[in-house]
């Protein structure tokens, strides 16, 4: 067994010390994430917890965004139509990737995807 004190880099999810491998994985025990150790490799830092928008720019609590594909809305006839701005968003961590709370004009408020969104 190799002497792997110190080797192994600190979860990106918890940044637990405590990883191991396991197979071609890093895995950490104290929040259970596993990863590749070529992900903590590469150019992000670990453990950037930054949200950005469908074209990779990264969003903060305030800003405005638009729209950009049609969303269907439950119990409403019509969706958010593509090309709609929603202004003065709110980073959250929302459920199934929902990471925006927002007002949207003649629907409320409601969350959203950063994947459906651009930065206006």
């Amino acid at each position: 067994m190799n002497d792997t004190t110190g080797a192994l880099p600190p979860c990106p999810e918890c940044s637990g010390t405590y990883t191991y491998e396991s197979g071609a994985l890093l895995v950490c025990p104290e929040c259970g994430h596993e990863w590749a150790p070529a992900d903590t490799e590469s150019g992000a830092p670990a453990g950037d917890t930054s949200i950005r928008d469908a074209v990779g720019n990264v969003l903060a609590d305030g800003d405005t965004v638009t729209v950009v594909r049609t969303l269907k809305v439950k119990g409403s006839p019509t969706g958010i139509k593509a090309g709609t701005k929603v202004r003065n968003i709110r980073l959250v961590d929302g459920v199934d990737g929902h990471d925006i709370d927002c007002k949207v004009d003649g629907f409320g408020s409601m969350q959203l995807k950063s994947s459906v969104v651009k930065k206006a």
